[in-house]
C-alpha cells in the first residue's frame, strides 16, 4: 500500500423489501416540498412510484413532479427540472429510478441553489457551493449511483457525454428493494451486469498496489458471473434480483478504489461516444468496448489480463481471457460488437465515432489512447 487514500461514505443505504416505506421520516428531516423525478413511467408500472409517494405524502410532504428522464440523461432534462424545482420552493430532491435518474438528480440538486445550467458542474467551469439534500429510491441494479457522488450527463450538441463528481452530490439516503427490479426487462437486466463488472475492471485496470481491494473487485465480478447467468434464466427470483442489486452498489461506492491512486475508465469514455452517437444503452456499450480494449492493450499489460482471468474465468493467456468475457456477455444476451447491437458500422459511421471520441477527448487516467488507438479500437468493435 503505497497511497494515501480517505475513506468516506456518508450515504445511508436501506436494502430489502418495503424499505421505501421510510422514505418519507427520512426525508421529512429535510422540509416539507419535494421535487420527485423519474423517467418514463416503468416506476409507476412496478409500485416504485405509488409506494415513494405514499409514504412521503403520509409524513406531511408535498409531492412536485418532474417526468421525463431519459436513459442516457441530457442537459436540457436536469436543467428544466432545476428550474422548476427552483421556482417550487422545493426542499429535496426525490429520485425514483434507474442510474440515469440518480445521475440527474444529483445535478439537479446542486443547480437549483445556482441558477446556472448543469453543464457548467459537468465540464469544470464552476464548482458546486451547495445542494439540496438527495433521496435515492432505486429500481435498476447497475450503475451504483445510489451510493455514490458521481453523475454523468449528456449534451447533444456537443456531442459530448461527461461524468462529474462531487462530495455535495452523495444522497443523504437511498432505498433499494430488490423487489422493484423484477420488472425490469432482459436486456437491461443484463445491461445492468454488464455495468457492475465493468465498474470493478475500471478499478482493477487502475493505479496503485491494493492487494485487498483487487479481491475485493474479483469478488464482485465473480458475483456477477455466477449469479448473472441464473438470474437471466429465472427473472422473477427475488434472492437472485437482490444478490445482482448488492453486488452492483459495492462496485462503486468507493471499495474498488481504496488503496490505488485511480481507476482507468477509458472504457467508459470509449462507451459514453456510442452512446452519444446511437443512443446506445451505457451497458451494452461497454460489453463492445471492454474486450475491444483489453485486445488493444494484450501486449501492452498481459500479466494484468492474464491474472484477471485467471482469477475470474479460470484462464491462463490473454487470448482466453478476452474470449470468455465475450462468451459471457454474449450468454447473458449483452453484444459483444456494435453489429449485434444493431448499429451498421460502415466507413461512414466509423468516421463518425472516430470524430466523436476526438471531441470527447477519450482517454483513460492509467492507460493513455492515442488516435491511432480510436481506429484500432473501432475496427475491433465493429
Amino acid at each position: 500500500m503505497t497511497e494515501q487514500f480517505v475513506i468516506y461514505n456518508p450515504v445511508k443505504l436501506h436494502f430489502g423489501k418495503q424499505v421505501v416505506k421510510k422514505i418519507g421520516k427520512a426525508a421529512s428531516a429535510f422540509g416539507n416540498k419535494a421535487l420527485l423525478v423519474y423517467g418514463k413511467g416503468s416506476v409507476k408500472r412496478n409500485g416504485a412510484y405509488d409506494d415513494t409517494v405514499d409514504s412521503l405524502q403520509k409524513a406531511g410532504i408535498d409531492v412536485v413532479e418532474y417526468q421525463g428522464i431519459k436513459p442516457n440523461p441530457i442537459v436540457d432534462d436536469v436543467d428544466k427540472a432545476a428550474e422548476l424545482g427552483r421556482k417550487e420552493g422545493v426542499d429535496m430532491v426525490v429520485a425514483v429510478g434507474g442510474g440515469s435518474v440518480l445521475d440527474s438528480a444529483k445535478y439537479i440538486a446542486v443547480t437549483i441553489p445556482a441558477s446556472n445550467s448543469c453543464w457548467d458542474y459537468a465540464t469544470g467551469k464552476i464548482k458546486p457551493a451547495k445542494a439540496l439534500p438527495i433521496l435515492g429510491v432505486l429500481t435498476l441494479a447497475a450503475t451504483g449511483s445510489e451510493m455514490n457522488p458521481l453523475g454523468v450527463v449528456q449534451h447533444d450538441k456537443e456531442k459530448k457525454k461527461i461524468g462529474y463528481g462531487h462530495p455535495l452530490m452523495f444522497p443523504k439516503h437511498s432505498f433499494l428493494d430488490p423487489s422493484y427490479t423484477i420488472s425490469v426487462p432482459e436486456n437491461h437486466t443484463a445491461y445492468g451486469i454488464v455495468d457492475l463488472i465493468s465498474h470493478a475492471l475500471e478499478g482493477w485496470f487502475g493505479e496503485g498496489d491494493a492487494s485487498l481491494t483487487d479481491r475485493f473487485i474479483i469478488s464482485i465480478i465473480n458475483e456477477a458471473l455466477k449469479y448473472g447467468p441464473r438470474l437471466m434464466a429465472d427473472p422473477e427470483n427475488y434472492e437472485l434480483r437482490a444478490k445482482i442489486m448488492y453486488a452492483a452498489t459495492m462496485a462503486l461506492n468507493g471499495l474498488t478504489n481504496q488503496g490505488k491512486k485511480t481507476g482507468d475508465w477509458g472504457v467508459h469514455a470509449i462507451g459514453h461516444a456510442m452512446s452519444v452517437l446511437w443512443d446506445i444503452p451505457h451497458g451494452a456499450s461497454l460489453s463492445i468496448a471492454f474486450p475491444a480494449w483489453l485486445t488493444l492493450q494484450q501486449n501492452r499489460i498481459p500479466d494484468r489480463i492474464e491474472e484477471l482471468g485467471y482469477a475470474t474465468f479460470n484462464t491462463n493467456t490473454v487470448d482466453d481471457t478476452i474470449r470468455e468475457m465475450k462468451n459471457f456477455f454474449r450468454e447473458i444476451g449483452s453484444p459483444v460488437s456494435l453489429a449485434e447491437a444493431g448499429v451498421k458500422a460502415g466507413e461512414e459511421e466509423q468516421e463518425n465515432l472516430l470524430e466523436v471520441m476526438r471531441i470527447n477527448k477519450v482517454d483513460g487516467y492509467v492507460h493513455a489512447l492515442t488516435d491511432e488507438d480510436y481506429k484500432l479500437l473501432i475496427r475491433e468493435m465493429i
